[in-house]
Formats: structure tokens, C-alpha cells, sequence
């Protein structure tokens, strides 16, 4: 069974957007790990779970905390032990390590030149390895 790879692209706002995905997940009761392994980036994930969706919380801690079990959104810097294998949302420019453990892979790519270039070689990394991409198009969806 091979992983399923999404690619949601052209967000003008890449962490509001995977905040919003991230609703859309545990809203349907699916365990979260998300890869971020640059602390900038964790941090301003952390602060829009927060907010947003603006009538509720979104239950989330780093994968080291205490309460990592009992906690549906894990946010992590390292996958080398990864508390649970359905859904991986990567927010790294990389591609995520053993990604293949996982069932799906949510890549999620702002308008930003550097991150569509990266997002670009990523698609090619996994289509060279015979995975199917799905592509959503967030910029389409806003109008």
C-alpha cells in the first residue's frame, strides 16, 4: 500500500492554511503529526492553533510534552519515532524522512518562489518513486 501524497498549493497563507486542514482532520477525529522541524516555523503553527478556527481550540503540543499521548496534533521537529502513522502533514522544504510509514502525506505550499521550487522538487521525488500526487489548488479555491 503505498503512501497518498496531497499537495495543497498556491496558499497565500501557508501556516493559516494548514491550521485550517489541521481543523478539517481533527474535526473527523484523525490523529495529526505534523513535520516542522525548523522551530520558527513550529512556533508560528503553534500560535495559529490558537486562534484559529476562531470559535474553538485546537488540542495540540510538541511531540516530546508529557501529554503527546493524549493529544490529537502532534507537532514535531524529528519523525525518528513517530507517535502514530495515518496522517503527516510536512512543513518542512524537504522531504520528510520514512515518509513511507505514513498512510498520507499532506504537503502544504505557499506562493512564495522558494517554497514552489522546493514543493516542485518534492512532487518530482515522489512521482520518480512511482506515488501518485493529488494537487488542490487553495488559490482557485478562494475566489
Amino acid at each position: 500500500r503505498l503512501t497518498k501524497i496531497f499537495f495543497y498549493h498556491n496558499t497565500p497563507d501557508r501556516i493559516a492554511a494548514t491550521a485550517a486542514l489541521i481543523g478539517k482532520a481533527y474535526a473527523q477525529g484523525k490523529p495529526i503529526l505534523v513535520y516542522a522541524p525548523e522551530q520558527e516555523t513550529a512556533e508560528a503553527l503553534d500560535r495559529q492553533l490558537w486562534v484559529q478556527p476562531p470559535t474553538g481550540f485546537i488540542p495540540h503540543v510538541d511531540a516530546a510534552s508529557p501529554l503527546a499521548g493524549e493529544t490529537p496534533v502532534l507537532i514535531c521537529a524529528e519523525l525518528e519515532t513517530p507517535a502514530q502513522t495515518d496522517r503527516l502533514f510536512n512543513l518542512s522544504l524537504e522531504v520528510p524522512p520514512a515518509f513511507a510509514r505514513f498512510t498520507s502525506v499532506i504537503e502544504v505550499v505557499g506562493q512564495d518562489d522558494g517554497e514552489r521550487l522546493a514543493g516542485r522538487e518534492r512532487v518530482r521525488f515522489y512521482k520518480d518513486r512511482g506515488y501518485e500526487v493529488q494537487y488542490i489548488d487553495l488559490g482557485e479555491a478562494r475566489r
